[in-house]
């Protein structure tokens, strides 16, 4: 042997690559995470809340929450400049599922948010877009490229309801540009305040202000003395008389009841009862869950329920739904022309009646949109002005919400985390495991799969046919709308009682019982 290393084994052309060598091709896959990485570094360049560095008390909490809706109320009744408020169409169906208060800062209220996670979920669901929700990267992803499509979102919505006549009339040139400019500035403002109370408050920014909107809307509408032409500096003009009666509906009825008029106490009476009762309804089927019981692995004889409610994506699919409806609804109204003959304004998808608050009268926008004249079915019988073309009315518009909600719930649990599997995972992180099974994340999430994605589906198919209902029978604030604030009411109440109580207010402990 003469010590020399052996001659190293020629090489493959360059042109050719080596056997056992990964082949670098743009396959389809690849582009996609390719582009999701760049949708990510784009979202670096949005502004957004940090999360805080220590934890926060419970009462600084409630005030960041209480900040967040405090700026959402005072920016909702700033008119944008270049908008004529008086000629803002009425829509108000849309401005309760959207959270939004057309010709103010806020017309775009919750819209792009909610049509990012619509489409981004739509693309995860059915696998265009291949994220694992159950790895913190992909979640990590999943959020940065909602975040950007809702500021996509924001600038198109913008446009389009300047350019379409959405919020009226509007002086072409730089108006139309200000205009434009102030919609997209609100709606990047909306992205920041659903980030301040994720992060620094409690729940979600997108649920608190759908439910102050109700709130507020529910409020006026049964309790409010002035009247519907009521003007802040002119007093005179609030004060209810013979031809002017108030907006609220109790006010209404002990009116009726005075003057022996049966029939205006019935119509005065049946949104305040319907509301009342659909109230209870969802409270009550808020209570109806499954208990799963679990043992402590490491301290033998001592365990809990791990509860999974019939609602298990809570109000997320309704609100997904309506909002595509109400966005359909928009839409629609884009390139509307007057009908001569009818003196209806009318598009592809069907025509509405401008003299009756831009009501739906025929085509798919008629049966897409809730049943009633204005005041629910209840209401149009007592008043006779029932039509048995109502009937198949309420059986699409039920279907439309039934189904939308059962794919959104589906669609939801996969994609945030409600998954078997990322419970499971859950579930063993705390130590816990099913009672008389060996401690496996797999046995677990066998035993979730019997429940979860059976309660994603029941749970999607009760919640909208509850929505469909209460719109139905009208509730006041629309049933959508008081079904969406009950559930978000529940919630939060359930989520403050679960937190550390200790330092809070009397009048918060009082109020949750602690």
């Amino acid at each position: 042997m003469n010590g020399d290393a052996p001659a190293p084994a020629p090489s493959a052309p360059a042109s050719q690559p080596q056997q056992n060598q990964p082949v670098h091709s743009p396959t389809k896959q690849g582009r996609k995470f390719d582009l999701l990485d760049t949708i990510v570094g784009f979202s670096k360049f949005i502004p957004s809340v940090q999360k805080p560095l220590y934890k926060q008390s419970f009462n600084t909490r409630m005030m960041w929450v209480g900040v967040a809706l405090l700026a959402y109320l005072i920016l909702s009744h700033i008119t944008v400049i270049g908008v004529d408020k008086d000629k803002v169409p009425n829509v108000g169906y849309i401005e309760i599922v959207l959270g939004a208060s057309f010709g103010s800062m806020m017309t775009l209220g919750i819209g792009p948010i909610v049509t990012a996670g619509i489409i981004l979920q739509l693309l995860v669901g059915s696998k265009i877009i291949n994220l694992d929700m159950s790895k913190p990267d992909s979640r990590k992803k999943f959020q940065s490229t909602s975040k950007v499509l809702a500021v996509v979102f924001a600038v198109v919505e913008s446009i389009a309801y300047v350019s379409f006549g959405a919020l009226g009339p509007v002086a072409p040139g730089p108006t139309m540009a200000l205009v434009m400019a102030q919609l997209a500035l609100g709606g990047l403002i909306v992205i920041l305040l659903d980030d301040l109370v994720s992060k620094w408050g409690f729940g979600s920014g997108i649920s608190l202000f759908i439910a102050a909107g109700v709130g507020n809307q529910i409020f006026i509408r049964v309790l409010s003395p002035f009247t519907v032409g009521c003007e802040a500096l002119n007093f005179q003009s609030c004060i209810p008389n013979e031809a002017n009666a108030p907006i609220g509906l109790l006010w209404n009825s002990v009116i009726g009841v005075f003057g022996g008029d049966l029939t205006a106490v019935l119509l005065s009476s049946v949104p305040i009862l319907s509301t009342i009762g659909v109230f209870l309804l969802i409270v009550y089927v808020q209570g109806i869950r499954v208990e799963v019981p679990l043992a402590f692995s490491a301290l033998r004889g001592f365990g809990r329920n791990w509860s999974l409610k019939l609602f298990y994506t809570s109000n997320v699919p309704v609100i997904l739904t309506t909002a595509l409806l109400a966005n359909l609804q928009l839409m629609s109204s884009f390139g509307m022309s007057l009908n001569p003959e009818t003196g209806y304004m009318c598009s592809i998808l069907g025509c509405v009646n401008p003299a009756n608050n831009n009501t739906p009268v025929d085509g798919v926008l008629y049966y897409l949109s809730s049943p009633g004249s204005g005041g629910g079915i209840l209401v149009d019988i007592i008043g006779g002005v029932f039509v048995n073309q109502e009937l198949l009315r309420i059986l699409t518009y039920a279907v439309f919400l039934t189904v939308g909600s059962i794919i959104f719930s589906v669609f939801w649990m996969s994609t945030a985390g409600m998954d078997a599997k990322t419970v499971a995972g859950q579930i063993q992180g705390v130590g816990l495991q099913i009672p008389g099974y060996r401690r496996d994340p797999r046995i677990i999430e066998s035993v979730l799969n019997r429940y979860i994605p059976h309660l994603a589906v029941l749970g999607g198919f009760f919640v909208g046919l509850l929505a469909a209902f209460a719109d139905t029978i009208g509730a006041i604030g629309t049933g959508t709308g008081i079904l969406l604030t009950v559930m978000i009411v529940y919630n939060y109440y359930e989520e403050l009682r679960n937190q550390d109580l200790e330092g809070a207010h009397p009048i918060f402990r009082k109020m949750l019982g602690a």
